[in-house]
C-alpha cells in the first residue's frame, strides 16, 4: 500500500495514532486531536495485512484504532510497544481477532465499543427473521425478473410467527434486546439459553404478560433452559447471540441442525464461526422449508460453496450495527478508549452504561478497556 492512501490529521501532535480506516462522523476525529494526537488513517477500502499496518506504525505510534477483520496478536502489538505505543481499541464490540494476553504482556491497554450497538444489532436479526420468514429475498428477486404474472394463492408461502416460540442462544444485551422485540412485537413465548440468568429480561416479559391478561389476552412465558439442544427442539425461531471463543467455535453443527423443526428459522448476526457453514449449506440443501437469515460468515469476506445458491437462505454483508448513529458512536468510543489512556484517565466501571460518551461532557474515563486490570489500570470514580 502507497504512502499516498493514509491521509494525516493534526500533524503537529505530540501523540501519533494509526486508524486502519477511515471511521464515520467527525467528532471521533476531534477526540484525538484534542488530546493532541496526529492522526494517521488509511483512505483504502481493502483489508490490511498485519504487515501493512506494522509498516504504517512504524518506529513512533503511541496508540491504534483497528477492525475486527484484522490480526491483532504477537507481531502487531510488538511493533506497536516498540513504536511507544499504549492504546489499541477495537472498532466493534467483539474481540476475537484479537489477543488480549499478548498486549496485556505488553502493556497495552484494549478498548472495545459495547453498549451503542445494542439495539441496532437486534433489530437487523429482527429484520433478517421476517425476511426469512415471509421469503422477502426471493420474492424479491421473482419481481424484479419479471416473473409475476398476477395474484396466486399458494405464491411464496411463509411462515406466521405470532404466538409462536423465539428461541435464544446467548441473553445478553442484543440477545435480551431480540427476546423482548420479539416478545412484545409479536406475543411469542421464549426459550434461551445463557450460562446465566438474565433476570432484567425475565422480569419485563412477566410484567408484559400480566399487561396482556390484564387486557383480556393471553399469557407469553419465558423460560431459560440448561441446554442448546432443548432451544433447538423447541424454538419457531433461533436467533444466535454468543460471544465467539473456543466453546461457541461451530456451535451450530450438523448434529444441531438435525434437532430443528422442518420449517425452522435460525439467524446468526453475531459471528460467523459459531456457525458451521459447510453443515448449514448441506441441511438447507435436504430442508428447503428450513430458512435462514445470515449476517455474517465463516471465512468473511467468502461464503462457503452453495451458500449464495440457496433460496432459503437470506444474506447480508456484515451490517448488522450499519447505523449511522451506531457506527458515529463506536467511533466515538474507540477514540474515547484510546485518547483517554494517552492522557492518563481510568477506565469506566465495569457494566456501567457507555451513554454518558456520547453526550456534550464525557466523562474523563476510557469507556471500555477489557484488559483495564491486566495492564493496572485504575476505574473512575467520578
Amino acid at each position: 500500500m502507497s504512502d499516498s492512501e493514509w491521509r494525516t490529521h493534526n500533524p503537529a501532535g505530540s501523540r501519533r495514532v494509526v486508524v486502519t480506516k477511515q471511521l464515520p462522523g467527525a467528532r471521533w476525529l476531534q477526540i484525538l486531536t484534542q488530546a493532541d494526537c496526529e492522526v494517521a488513517v488509511c483512505a483504502s477500502t481493502e483489508i490490511l495485512s498485519a504487515e501493512e499496518i506494522g509498516a504504517a506504525i512504524g518506529d513512533r505510534c503511541a496508540g491504534a484504532i483497528g477492525q475486527l477483520t484484522e490480526p491483532w496478536g504477537e507481531a502487531l502489538f510488538a511493533t506497536l510497544k516498540a513504536a511507544g505505543g499504549r492504546a489499541y481499541s477495537n472498532y466493534a464490540v467483539g474481540y476475537n481477532n484479537v489477543d488480549v494476553e499478548v498486549a496485556s504482556k505488553h502493556g497495552i491497554c484494549v478498548g472495545n465499543t459495547p453498549g451503542v450497538l445494542t439495539e441496532t444489532t437486534a433489530e437487523m436479526a429482527v429484520a433478517l427473521t421476517f425476511a426469512a420468514a415471509r421469503r422477502v429475498a426471493e420474492a424479491d428477486v421473482f419481481m424484479r425478473g419479471g416473473e409475476y404474472r398476477g395474484w396466486l394463492p399458494k405464491l411464496f408461502l411463509g411462515e406466521r410467527l405470532t404466538g409462536r416460540t423465539v428461541g435464544v442462544i446467548g441473553a445478553g444485551r442484543i440477545g435480551a434486546a431480540y427476546a423482548r422485540m420479539m416478545v412484545e412485537g409479536l406475543k411469542m413465548d421464549l426459550i434461551y439459553f445463557d450460562p446465566y440468568p438474565n433476570q432484567a429480561l425475565e422480569e419485563f416479559i412477566a410484567a408484559y404478560s400480566v399487561f396482556l391478561q390484564g387486557r383480556g389476552e393471553g399469557p407469553v412465558s419465558c423460560r431459560r433452559t440448561d441446554s442448546v439442544e432443548e432451544v433447538l427442539q423447541t424454538a419457531d425461531v433461533v436467533s444466535l447471540h454468543p460471544a465467539l471463543d473456543e466453546t461457541t467455535h461451530h456451535l451450530m453443527n450438523a448434529q444441531r441442525f438435525s434437532l430443528m423443526k422442518e420449517n425452522a428459522i435460525l439467524v446468526n448476526a453475531s459471528r460467523g464461526p459459531v456457525v458451521d457453514e459447510a453443515a448449514l449449506v448441506e441441511h438447507c440443501r435436504q430442508h428447503p422449508d428450513f430458512r435462514v437469515g445470515l449476517d455474517v460468515f465463516e471465512d468473511e469476506p467468502e461464503m462457503k460453496p452453495g451458500l449464495a445458491e440457496l433460496a432459503n437462505v437470506v444474506i447480508v454483508p456484515h451490517i448488522a450495527s450499519a447505523t449511522s448513529w451506531t457506527r458515529e458512536g463506536m467511533a466515538i468510543l474507540a477514540a474515547s478508549n484510546v485518547a483517554a489512556v494517552l492522557s492518563g484517565f481510568a477506565a469506566w466501571g465495569e457494566n456501567q452504561e457507555v451513554e454518558p460518551f456520547l453526550g456534550d461532557d464525557p466523562p474523563k474515563a476510557a469507556p471500555s478497556i477489557v484488559n483495564a486490570e491486566a495492564v493496572g489500570m485504575a476505574r473512575y470514580s467520578g
